[in-house]
């Protein structure tokens, strides 16, 4: 039974091929996706664009259903084979009753930090130790892998010294294999299909590229080390959550080699780099105005969903081609509010309550926006310029703000003041910030506030 009223925006996977397209119809093939962009008059049938080639053409609601976000289950796992520290006896029970090619990978009793890849074949098991020589891994001193990952895909694919390929993982009682699950909601992407281009920025976890898929452009997250690929894998699950004009758009993800996070490419870096360069001369406060505005409804759409950033700030603000602001990096996103990761908290732009307490929530979002909005007005400097991050911390909270950029409208200036007030209650949500910015807008220039006018008449 198809759903017959999607909004614009929703994305679909194809049940089937659609390769003779009459006039107007749009041609795709099973597992493309494709996003809403209206409804037609014809029930059932709706004007749709196709994720890659960008083609736009009339689809059949029947053959295509919508393309589901992942459910944030901390039972998925990219590694459902490895089953941590138990013994070889443990490992050889595991793997009855005996299968050629089934196998597992656990961590070494005897030599803690090693792992053993234990392997099915003509009935009885094979345990092959892992060596872990110069940061590399590898079983036969001649094939060295990355990680876990990286090797058990070669072995499942060329026999090389081992007894026979990996044919079937046995997996851990309790997880999900990552793999199906992201493949059947759509979001696997093929490496098939990638082109890596150049280098554009070394994340903390690993490279950033810049690249090409099916002939879109994207950026693509490599992440090599296993742990933090499995960290990230929570990230990208909210990803596929989030659809929004002003957040960085999630393509999807590539297994192989450790996991690529591929997401639309916003050719024009990143915010504060964006405004250092260009600079008063060539950005005027209209644009300025309009980019604090694209933040503000990306977060008001956060927090209509209840997730909280905790890393606002201009250098996680991508600016695309055509100059839309665009709120990247949910590194840091979390559901629940506690962390305790306190040496990673960027102390200036984190709200005082959540660098004492560790106490995150929209209002602390809206402290850090605050801080963002005085690195829009003066043009991407440094927040509390000349001030240590233990001066900072000290003075904040002895109730120190900073003064108005120069030549801030002294409406945006209060603005900030509110957002920096030291009770969180006292702070406005992201709703009514973006009110009030629509309405500066409007002075500015008349006509051209908000795309999205509410029509609460507030």
């Amino acid at each position: 039974m198809a759903k017959m009223s999607w909004a614009a925006g929703t994305q679909c996977v194809a049940k089937g091929d659609h390769k003779k397209p009459k006039p107007g119809e749009l041609l795709y093939r099973k597992g493309d996706i494709l996003t809403i962009v209206d409804t037609t008059t014809k029930k059932g049938f709706y004007r749709a664009r196709h994720n890659t080639t960008g083609e736009e053409g009339i689809i059949n609601a029947t053959n295509v259903r919508e393309r589901e976000a992942l459910r944030v289950d901390p039972s998925l796992s990219l590694m459902p084979w490895f089953h941590g520290k138990i013994s070889g006896p443990e490992a050889v029970s595991k793997l009855q009753p005996a299968e050629d090619g089934l196998f597992l990978v656990r961590e070494s009793i005897r030599h803690p930090g090693d792992y053993v890849l234990c392997v099915s074949v003509s009935g009885e098991v094979i345990h092959y130790r892992v060596i872990y020589q110069d940061n590399k891994l590898t079983i036969d001193k001649t094939q060295y892998f990355y990680n876990l990952i990286d090797m058990i895909e070669f072995y499942s694919k060329n026999k090389g010294s081992i007894a026979t390929t990996l044919l079937k993982p046995k997996q851990k009682q309790g997880t999900k294999s990552a793999e199906l699950e992201l493949s059947k909601n759509g979001w696997l992407l093929d490496i098939e299909k990638l082109t890596l281009g150049e280098n554009i920025g070394e994340g903390e976890f690993g490279a950033v590229y810049e690249g090409v898929y099916m002939s879109q452009r994207v950026a693509v997250k490599t992440i090599k080390c296993d742990v933090t690929a499995q960290a990230f894998l929570q990230e990208t699950t909210v990803m596929t959550k989030l659809q929004h004009k002003n957040l960085v758009r999630l393509l999807g993800v590539i297994l192989h080699k450790g996991l690529h996070i591929v997401t639309e490419l916003m050719t024009k870096g990143n915010l504060v780099n964006f405004l250092r360069t260009r600079g008063r001369s060539v950005v005027n406060s209209v644009q300025l105005l309009r980019f604090s505005l694209d933040v503000c409804e990306g977060m008001e759409y956060l927090e209509s969903k209840k997730l909280v950033h905790r890393d606002l700030a201009a250098r996680n603000v991508l600016i695309s081609d055509d100059n839309v602001a665009k709120v990247s990096d949910f590194g840091l996103t979390k559901v629940d509010s506690k962390v305790s990761d306190k040496a990673k908290l960027p102390v200036k732009w984190t709200a005082p309550e959540a660098l004492k307490k560790e106490k995150f929530s929209t209002k602390s979002d809206v402290w850090s926006y605050g801080i963002l909005l005085w690195e829009i007005f003066s043009y991407g400097r440094q927040p509390y310029p000349k001030m240590s991050l233990q001066e900072v911390k000290d003075k904040v909270e002895q109730g120190y703000r900073m003064e108005a950029p120069e030549d801030c409208p002294p409406s945006v200036y209060s603005l900030m003041r509110v957002c920096w007030e030291q009770e969180p209650r006292k702070r406005p949500g992201f709703h009514k910030l973006r009110e009030k910015l629509d309405r500066e807008m409007e002075k500015l220039s008349p006509g051209s506030g908000s795309k999205y006018q509410d029509q609460t008449g507030s």
